[in-house]
C-alpha cells in the first residue's frame, strides 16, 4: 500500500503567526506597511476572526508541528479582539495537546493593555513584543492616532504595568528618517524605563500593486549603518556587566559567528520556514507578503501540513536565494545571506540598506569573532 506523502512533512511546523483581527488597528502610524493590506480581497470592516476559523487553525498547528510550537499573534492590532477570544485560545491549545506547553507571543501598541491583561499574560508566560519608538519626540512623531494625536503617554503607561507585573516585554521601535538620529537616546530611554530587551525594526519602501508606499520614511543606509554601531558599542561595552541588554538584531548575528542557524529568517539561505494566517483563515508565507500572488489556501478548505510544504510554499523560500553578483561575491555573505526580500530593490535585487550591513559589519566583525572564540563551537 502506497504511503501517503502527507502523514509526516518534510518541513514540521515551529513558528506560526496568527492575525484575528487582520489589518485592523487603533493607531494610524504613518509609516505602516500594513495599511495597504486593506486593500485585499478580505470582508468588509471590522475584520475579526471567528470561532471556527480559530478552532481550525489551532487544531491544524498542533498536527502539523512538532513538539515545540511558537504561535505570535500579531496584526494590525490583536488586542482589539478582546481578552475573552485569548482566553478561548489558550483553552483550544490546551484540548488539541494537552500537557504540552505551546508558546505564545503577542505584538501589540498597548493601547488597550490593563491590570487585568497584564495579569492574564503574566499568568499565561506571553512574550509581549511592545512597539515603542523611543522619547515622546521621536515616538510621537509617526506613531498617532487617526485625529493626529500621538500614542506615547499611553504606550509608557501600558510599558510600566506590565513589566511591574513581571510580564517579558521586548521594546520593538521602528527605526525611520527621524529616529535615526538618535541612537543612544533611544538605547537609554529603553534601559530607563526596564526594556532591556529591544528590537530595532528599519523602515523601508514597500510595494502593493506597483504603488510605492512609505518612500518619505526610511532612514538612509548610510544613516542606518552609523545608528548600528552606535548600538552596538553600547551593547558590546555592557556585556557581562548589570547593565547587559538583549538586542535581537546582534543576538541573530551572533548565531552565525558561532557557526548556528540563525533564529532570525532573514539571515537564512531561504525563507518559508513559517506561515501566517489572516483573520478570515487565508494563509500565506509571510506577514510582509500578504498578497494574492502567495495566498497559500485557507484554513477551512485546506491543511496547515500541506501548505507549509506546497510547491508555491518552496518556490517563495528558495525565491531568496536568487542575489545579485554583488551579494554573491561579498565578504559578508554568510552573515545576512540578502537580508529579507522585502528589503530587496527591484531593479538591482540588492538589498535595500546593503550598505548599512557592511558598515555594520566591518566595524563589528573582529568582536564577533572575539566573543565566538570564548564559548566552545559545537
Amino acid at each position: 500500500m502506497k504511503k501517503n506523502k502527507w502523514l509526516k512533512p518534510r518541513k514540521p511546523l515551529n513558528f506560526l503567526l496568527i492575525k484575528p483581527a487582520g489589518p485592523d488597528c487603533n493607531l494610524s502610524c504613518s509609516y505602516c506597511f500594513y495599511k495597504s493590506k486593506n486593500l485585499l480581497s478580505f470582508s468588509p470592516y471590522p475584520h475579526r476572526m471567528t470561532d471556527d476559523i480559530l478552532v481550525e487553525s489551532l487544531r491544524q498547528a498542533r498536527v502539523a508541528s512538532t513538539d515545540a510550537l511558537t504561535i505570535c499573534w500579531q496584526g494590525g492590532e490583536p488586542t482589539l479582539m478582546g481578552l475573552d477570544f485569548f482566553k478561548r485560545a489558550l483553552e483550544l491549545e490546551e484540548r488539541f495537546c494537552p500537557g504540552e506547553k505551546t508558546a505564545n507571543a503577542l505584538q501589540t501598541n498597548g493601547l488597550l493593555i490593563d491590570k487585568e491583561w497584564a495579569r492574564f499574560l503574566k499568568k499565561n508566560d506571553f512574550l509581549v513584543g511592545l512597539s515603542i519608538d523611543g522619547p515622546k519626540h521621536i515616538h510621537d512623531k509617526y506613531r498617532c492616532n487617526a485625529a493626529g494625536h500621538g500614542s506615547w503617554a499611553s504606550v509608557i503607561d501600558s510599558a510600566k504595568l506590565l513589566l511591574d507585573k513581571g510580564v517579558s516585554v521586548n521594546g520593538l521601535s521602528v527605526i525611520t528618517d527621524y529616529s535615526v538620529k538618535f541612537p543612544r537616546e533611544i538605547y537609554e530611554f529603553n534601559m530607563s524605563i526596564g526594556l532591556d530587551h529591544m528590537q530595532f525594526i528599519p523602515c523601508v519602501d514597500n510595494y502593493f500593486d506597483g504603488h510605492k508606499l512609505n518612500s518619505t520614511f526610511y532612514p538612509q543606509p548610510e544613516d542606518l549603518g552609523k545608528f548600528l554601531t552606535n548600538i552596538f558599542d553600547i551593547w558590546y561595552s555592557a556585556l557581562g556587566t548589570s547593565k547587559q541588554t538583549f538586542v535581537r538584531f546582534f543576538e541573530d548575528v551572533f548565531f552565525k559567528y558561532m557557526g548556528l542557524s540563525s533564529p532570525d529568517c532573514s539571515l537564512l539561505e531561504e525563507c518559508g520556514n513559517y506561515l501566517v494566517i489572516e483573520h478570515n483563515g487565508d494563509v500565506y508565507p509571510c506577514d510582509f507578503f500578504v498578497e494574492d500572488r502567495w495566498l497559500l489556501g485557507n484554513i477551512i478548505n485546506g491543511q496547515i501540513k500541506h501548505m507549509l510544504n506546497s510547491a508555491m510554499q518552496n518556490e517563495f523560500g528558495k525565491k531568496k536565494r536568487t542575489l545579485p553578483h554583488n551579494c554573491i561575491s561579498c565578504q559578508w555573505l554568510n552573515y545576512c545571506r540578502g537580508g529579507c526580500p522585502k528589503d530587496r530593490l527591484e531593479n538591482t535585487g540588492l538589498n535595500h540598506f546593503c550598505q548599512a550591513y557592511k558598515i555594520f559589519f566591518e566595524h563589528a566583525d573582529s568582536r564577533f569573532k572575539r566573543l565566538a572564540n570564548q564559548y566552545e563551537k559545537p
